[in-house]
């Protein structure tokens, strides 16, 4: 069976020509000047746009005890 309206290759590239993935930006931490992606909470400090968001000291210590506890339920 032959396809009726059948596509040329070049018409199909061009339809995929929009599908390429654009690269990550990142900038640095206006507070500790690690690298981290754009409009996004620093990972490392919390901080978003000069403001403390989030309270990594209470998240690492809430890691380590979720850690703790899952060690304790496998010996």
């Amino acid at each position: 069976m032959v396809v009726r309206m059948r596509h040329t290759k070049s018409h199909t590239k061009n339809r995929r020509s929009h599908h390429a993935l654009s690269a990550v930006n990142f900038m640095k931490c206006e507070n500790c000047q690690t690298p981290k992606p754009r409009h996004t909470v620093c990972p490392s400090c919390g901080f978003y746009r000069g403001k403390k968001v989030l309270d990594m000291v209470k998240k690492t210590e809430k890691r380590q005890k979720k850690a703790k506890a899952r060690e304790a339920t496998q010996k």
